[in-house]
């Protein structure tokens, strides 16, 4: 059966921006995912809170997603479809980084899938590259993680990620588009937005398959 693996952030670990606690697998968008390709693919959540495209965070030990990628893939290869929507943590001001910045840093992931030898028979996984859901009004709690002056960049995420994709001969999907961070912090999903985005994956996924 084919392994579909779902690399992100807190928007796919599942964090619920009311409690702050983690909404139950069939919630978050992985598991609806999972639930939507029952019986056709094995999907696998692998998802980190504060997870960034290749930046180090100073407050956080291995946020960046570059050094963990491909022992990742490695341990759950054969990987048919690699699920990839990270960026929303790049936009922290700690980080300074411009809407190009972090496009690249998306890139370099995908670069790095694509030449991993770890999808079927040695050769690489196919990958759908997603664009961070769009930022929600900007709480205390957003402004307090450093996102009070991000929008601008995060606005320009979506066209930026689509060229990057086309470039690197990944497959697109706009998350911004279809779901955005919760009103009670702005950041992230709610459990109607994990259902609309894991359906949606679901749809991109099986085109792959």
């Amino acid at each position: 059966m084919p392994t579909v693996v779902c690399f992100g952030d807190s928007n796919t670990h599942g964090m619920d921006p009311v409690t702050m606690g983690r909404f139950p697998r069939d919630v978050r968008w992985p598991g609806v995912l999972a639930a939507e390709l029952a019986g056709t693919a094995d999907v696998i959540e692998e998802g980190l809170n504060g997870r960034t495209t290749i930046w180090d965070d100073p407050y956080l030990e291995g946020r960046s997603a570059r050094p963990y990628l491909l022992p990742c893939l490695r341990s759950h290869a054969p990987v048919d479809v690699l699920v990839v929507m990270l960026g929303t943590n790049d936009l922290k001001s700690i980080f300074g980084r411009a809407a190009h910045e972090i496009a690249a840093g998306a890139g370099a992931l995908v670069e790095l899938a694509l030449t991993s030898g770890t999808g079927p028979e040695g050769g690489p996984p196919q990958v759908l590259l997603v664009a961070p859901p769009r930022l929600g009004e900007i709480t205390e709690h957003a402004e307090l993680w450093g996102f009070g002056a991000a929008r601008e960049a995060a606005e320009r995420l979506p066209a930026l990620y689509a060229a990057v994709a086309d470039m690197k001969g990944a497959a697109f999907l706009d998350a911004a588009a279809l779901v955005g961070g919760d009103p009670a912090d702005g950041v992230h999903l709610g459990a109607h937005d994990h259902g609309i985005l894991g359906r949606a994956i679901a749809r991109a996924v099986r085109e792959l398959l």
